[in-house]
């Protein structure tokens, strides 16, 4: 009775354990999907793919699947705030403008 309890146990250790590594591998296509990255189809195969090699392109699929947000896009470069800091400085320039056009006007 206690050897069928002892399989029992190892089929069940051994059918968890391999769940956990494929649900583990799964987490940077889980965060590309999430952020709507626009490379998570190459993320998830690249997942399956480190499988293979051992899990070694694993981290690198984290930091690849981490590093876009929709909201931001890469973080490098120019960011969204420069372009509303232009657009500002534009409409500051056609405000003073306009007070400058109302002001010319109003001394006449």
């Amino acid at each position: 009775m206690l050897d069928y309890f002892a399989l029992g146990l190892l089929v069940f250790v051994a059918i968890t354990f391999f769940y956990g590594i494929i649900a583990i591998h799964d987490i940077p296509y889980e965060i590309s999907k999430h952020r709507n990255h626009p490379h998570q189809d190459a993320i998830h195969v690249a997942g399956w793919v480190s499988l293979f090699t051992l899990h070694v392109l694993w981290p690198f699929l984290w930091i690849w699947a981490t590093l876009y947000r929709e909201d931001r896009g890469w973080g490098f470069g120019t960011s969204g705030r420069d372009t509303k800091m232009e657009e500002l400085y534009l409409k500051i320039d056609e405000l003073e403008s306009r007070l400058n056009q109302l002001e010319s006007q109003g001394d006449k």
